[in-house]
């Protein structure tokens, strides 16, 4: 029989697995959430503009979050 046990707690898992890099994902995914209703709930071109660019920023917070993951 093999010796499954703890086979998941390398460092690398204890890493990637920190509460800090989730809640960056959390605050990235909430940015882009408010950038899309910003998006469709003006009118304006300049609000829209405006919407874009917090939607790609939240975006951004969001991938930084998984390559904190990727690169433990």
């Amino acid at each position: 029989m093999e010796n499954n046990e703890l086979k998941h707690n390398t460092e690398s898992m204890q890493t990637a697995n920190q509460p800090g890099i989730y809640k960056l994902m959390i605050v990235g995914v909430l940015i882009c959430m408010v950038g899309t209703y910003a998006r469709f709930a003006f009118d304006s071109w300049v609000l829209s503009l405006v919407s874009w660019i917090v939607l790609f920023i939240g975006a951004i917070i969001s991938i930084k979050g998984v390559f904190k993951i990727l690169d433990a």
